[in-house]
């Protein structure tokens, strides 16, 4: 019997030569500087934005001080208040640079250390979410396809209609009330202290975020796999024998593009949506600083955060682009040449 080729992709080529990998670099390249010119525009509109803002900053200072003339000059001349907006702007970009990201001014010290105090939470926040929401989400989704109508298939499709018709605050709130209230198994608030401690405070938090991402991702597996057991080369591997693991490692492999690229989202999604979870279980991450840095106008930290967060996306992006390359022999034929 004629041997068949358990992939569609097509035949292997030489893309790892030294003028395939210069293309390959030229892109990533190119990829970054597309991520430098987001983040320099998106540092303006948030600068624009926050000076556009109503609220007096010298008045927020003062709070319910006598404010005399004396008083709001220093306080104007301090943060530069006086001088045109391009010029503070170029004097924040140029501290950017060279790794200064100003002084907090509702905290009263450096940014860099404001941001570090509060982004362990986060980062621990979202990688424990991220995880909740692929271990659950890819199994079921790839299960329900596999089995269409099936059992798992139908705890699948609703636990995702729930999952994205639930809102966070709300899946928050009644994990509240049931795990941490009627059922005292986790705590109401706070991060903790030390590392596990951390991790079990930030247990509910993390299922209130995934509920929802967990359901997108389970939906988009789903409708990748379905997709791909549906072509014909799935058909023409069974009909020559070949077994039915192998004929499931095949297609999720082809699908796995979709797949990383939803995971993707997922990702992006959670580093960006913290805030409602943070102030929820009043977790003392970015998001609540931001939060606060936002109503007290703190402009230096507001663009700090604001910049690591786009920064961030940014990159989760591009790993997901080069990822592409990795995982599918047809994008990396397109991005470096035949």
């Amino acid at each position: 019997m004629t041997q068949l080729s358990t992939s569609p992709l097509p035949p292997s080529r030489n893309v790892c030569g030294g003028g395939s990998g210069a293309r390959l670099l030229r892109t990533v390249v190119v990829r970054l500087l597309g991520v430098v010119g987001v983040l320099l525009v998106l540092s303006i509109v948030v600068f624009a934005l926050l000076h556009l803002a109503p609220g007096d900053l010298v008045r927020t200072l003062l709070g319910n001080r006598p404010a005399n003339p004396e008083a709001i000059a220093a306080i104007r001349e301090r943060y530069h208040l006086d001088d045109p907006a391009w010029m503070q702007y170029l004097r924040w970009l140029g501290g950017v640079v060279t790794g200064d990201l100003g002084t907090s001014i509702r905290l009263q010290i450096p940014v860099t250390d404001a941001i570090g105090a509060r982004a362990a939470t986060t980062f621990w926040l979202c990688l424990l979410a991220f995880v909740i929401s692929v271990a659950v989400a890819i199994p079921l989704g790839v299960r329900g396809a596999v089995h269409p109508g099936g059992f798992i298939d139908r705890i699948a499709t609703g636990f995702g209609i729930v999952g994205i018709s639930a809102p966070t605050f709300a899946v928050g709130v009644l994990l509240l009330y049931v795990f941490a209230y009627y059922v005292p198994i986790f705590p109401v608030y706070g991060a903790g202290s030390g590392f596990l401690s951390n991790l079990y405070h930030l247990v509910l938090p993390a299922i209130s975020l995934s509920t929802g991402l967990g359901a997108i991702l389970l939906k988009l597996t789903r409708t990748a796999m379905l997709s791909e057991l549906r072509q014909d080369y799935v058909t023409a591997l069974r009909a020559h024998g070949v077994g039915e693991r192998r004929v499931i490692k095949v297609a999720m492999r082809n699908a796995a593009i979709p797949i990383v690229t939803a995971a993707s989202l997922v990702l992006t999604f959670l580093v960006g949506g913290t805030l409602l979870a943070e102030t929820i279980f009043a977790l003392p991450g970015l998001g609540k600083l931001l939060q606060d840095s936002v109503m007290y106008k703190d402009l230096p930290v507001v663009q700090g955060v604001t910049l690591l967060v786009a920064a961030l996306i940014a990159l989760i992006a591009l790993l997901a682009d080069l990822s592409y390359v990795a995982l599918d022999a047809r994008v990396r034929h397109r991005e470096v040449g035949s």
